[in-house]
């Protein structure tokens, strides 16, 4: 069964809100217990079998790069660096310019979502799915919307972020046909959440795969504090 073996990590982003924590890095640098939060990243992607990465980079990139070539010299890894923001999916796009492989995975420097790749793959690969979302089975929350399925795993709403008892929310993590998504007339800078998915769902292949391992988001202190504790 092929495996999706290329991912974009999105880590271009200012990371304001995490700003008092870590006043002068990107946040996908800012270190829990004494590295980087990326090297979390790329660490269990690769445990999962992804083997070329393209970065897709902003703020601060020379950071992140110097890191990166000192600590992990050996890899496949591609830059595609942002001369101004682009939104989540002008970056997407902007990078994914560069990939190899028809499908790939596409996640954020600033979370980890440990999915396991080959289930994600095989249900996007099964389904000739445009894009597959990683959702996350959570309780009584209010920082993030829901995402609703069918009986067949696809997306049929998007739901606003409220309090909820329970839900399933978008983890951040995507596997992307690349061909199909290209198709779309997209302006230079967009949001892969509100212009792409929020607005092709209804006639584009979307499916959800819930999965239900660890997930944290560190873009606010009190999470980047609990990921010193839980890593």
């Amino acid at each position: 069964m092929p495996v999706i073996k290329e991912a974009i990590i999105l880590a271009g982003g200012l990371g304001t809100r995490l700003r008092s924590a870590v006043p002068d890095l990107p946040k996908c640098m800012a270190p829990v217990n004494g590295k980087p939060f990326i090297a979390y990243v790329i660490d269990y992607l690769r445990l999962q079998g992804i083997e070329k990465f393209i970065l897709s980079l902003g703020y601060k990139s020379e950071a992140i790069i110097s890191f990166i070539n000192q600590e992990y010299s050996g890899l496949s890894i591609q830059y595609s660096i942002e001369e101004e923001p682009l939104g989540t999916g002008g970056a997407i796009a902007f990078a994914a310019k560069i990939a190899i492989e028809e499908n790939i995975l596409i996640t954020n420097g600033d979370t980890i979502f440990k999915v396991d790749v080959l289930e994600l793959s095989k249900q996007h690969l099964n389904t000739n799915a445009e894009c597959t979302l990683s959702l996350k089975p959570m309780q009584q929350f209010d920082r993030y919307g829901v995402v609703e399925l069918n009986a067949i795993q696809q997306v049929i709403s998007f739901k606003e972020k409220k309090y909820y008892d329970e839900g399933l929310i978008n983890g951040g993590l995507y596997a992307l046909h690349l061909p199909q998504f290209f198709q779309k007339k997209f302006e230079e800078k967009f949001s892969f959440e509100k212009d792409y998915l929020e607005k092709y769902f209804s006639e584009q292949k979307m499916y959800g795969c819930i999965q239900n391992g660890y997930f944290i988001d560190i873009g606010i202190p009190e999470d980047y504090q609990k990921a010193q504790n839980e890593l």
